[in-house]
């Protein structure tokens, strides 16, 4: 799995607008100078998250974006499909090293553990809130229910 400029920005204005839920809207411009990141690279993530259903925009002078759901609604794979379109690339669909090999029809011992892998990143994906990630990396850890450096 690699992690994205496009998922990793998804995730940190996505987790910008859960530590403000019920605050109101914020500008793009206000969430890009915050995270010091691009303006239009948050545009562009804001625009794929707005499509997903994940915020919601507002008009006018005091408009901007928030989350459309509470933050405990939506999970870090959510962002990561939003922002990136997958969580997880299998290589040999994408770039079959030998077409009879690689093909679907083929048998293929090597397969199942990139399918294996593809759904436990999912589950745990799946399993950590944007309401999880507002708090600190020790009690993060905890609420995935993994070890620290494990």
């Amino acid at each position: 799995m690699r992690v994205t400029t496009w998922a990793e920005y998804g995730l940190i204005v996505s987790l910008n607008l859960a530590k403000r839920a019920g605050q109101g809207p914020v500008a793009a411009r206000e969430l890009a100078e915050q995270e010091r990141l691009p303006h239009d690279y948050v545009e562009q993530i804001l625009l794929r998250l707005r499509r997903a259903g994940l915020v919601e925009s507002v008009r006018g002078a005091k408009g901007g974006y928030h989350l459309a759901r509470e933050p405990q609604a939506i999970s870090v794979k959510d962002v990561i499909e939003a922002s990136e379109h997958v969580t997880f690339e299998v290589n040999c669909d994408l770039h079959p090293v030998d077409p009879q090999r690689c093909s679907p029809e083929a048998s293929c011992s090597i397969r199942p553990v990139w399918r294996m892998l593809e759904q436990r990143i999912n589950d745990l994906l799946a399993s950590v809130s944007l309401a999880d990630l507002t708090h600190d990396e020790p009690a993060l850890y905890q609420i995935a229910g993994v070890l620290a450096g494990n």
